[in-house]
């Protein structure tokens, strides 16, 4: 029989308080060797410190008690290994999204351009290999990664002749109702010598338009204060119309550049030249 310890003696050996210790007993996750009927008295053994160290740790990682439970009970050290990692894995997707709204509201604080650089620019009908489909806004990020690099095997298809950098095109209802349709895409001289593309891509012809232009440096992070600032112009000083917004990626999204630099083009109906 395994040496008794007890919950005092427990706890400092394991960094454990007893109130986390009678916690962990009712979610069944420690369960004490043994409980004196008369006193309730709990006595753990010494072979349940790695399992209260690695709880203590679990939760200080926000580990949910019931994935802990299903860790402990794990059959074997590789299912106990996978489970962990998944949860690691959904941190750093919590930590990615915690970065990138610190950077955000660093944005906020930092003081803005004296004047927004706007150009007006008449786009003609544009021959472009494309991905679209309907997305959720907070899977844009994702999508977008994988659709850029789907598109990118297509730059060798026979009679393809890039003219231009790679873009986006968003639909007004993917930021109003968090859903709607997305395009990743780049011009190309024709459409009509392309070999037909692979997987997802399409060769279209994207429609003439009249933008207002500003550029955003910086990171994807950032780039609401741009959006904002554009907005704020064309309320302004322009007859802003229903139509996707345009984004020019000037350098390549997740590339080696040390700056982003995005140029957004926001619809408007033009009078006068």
């Amino acid at each position: 029989m395994a040496s008794r310890m007890t919950i005092g003696d427990f706890s400092r050996a394991t960094r454990l308080s007893a109130k986390a210790l009678r916690f962990y007993h009712q979610a069944g996750l420690l369960e004490p060797a043994s409980v004196d009927p008369s006193n309730g008295y709990r006595l753990y053994d010494i072979d349940q410190i790695a399992d209260a160290q690695v709880v203590r740790q679990l939760r200080s990682l926000a580990v949910p008690v019931e994935s802990i439970r299903d860790i402990l009970a794990a059959p074997d050290i590789s299912t106990r290994n996978d489970l962990i990692a998944a949860h690691l894995e959904r941190l750093e997707s919590q930590l990615d999204a915690t970065q990138a709204a610190i950077t955000s509201l660093r944005g906020l604080l930092a003081e803005p351009p004296a004047q927004l650089a706007v150009e007006h620019r008449s786009v003609p009908a544009t021959p472009v290999l494309a991905i679209g489909q309907s997305v959720d806004l907070s899977d844009l990020g994702e999508w977008l990664t994988g659709a850029l690099s789907e598109l990118a095997t297509c730059a060798s298809l026979p009679g393809t002749q890039a003219v231009g950098p790679y873009g986006g095109v968003w639909d007004t209802d993917l930021f109003l109702s968090e859903r709607g349709e997305a395009m990743v895409l780049y011009p190309v001289a024709s459409i009509e010598d392309v070999s037909q593309p692979p997987g997802r891509v399409r060769a279209v012809l994207l429609p003439a338009v009249e933008l207002a232009v500003t550029v955003h440096r910086g990171p994807d992070a950032t780039i609401a204060q741009s959006y904002g600032a554009l907005g704020a112009y064309v309320a302004e000083h322009e007859l802003g119309i229903d139509g996707p917004i345009r984004e020019t990626y000037l350098t390549h999204p997740g590339g080696s550049s040390t700056e982003d630099v995005t140029e957004i083009g926001w619809p408007i109906f033009r009078t006068a030249r």
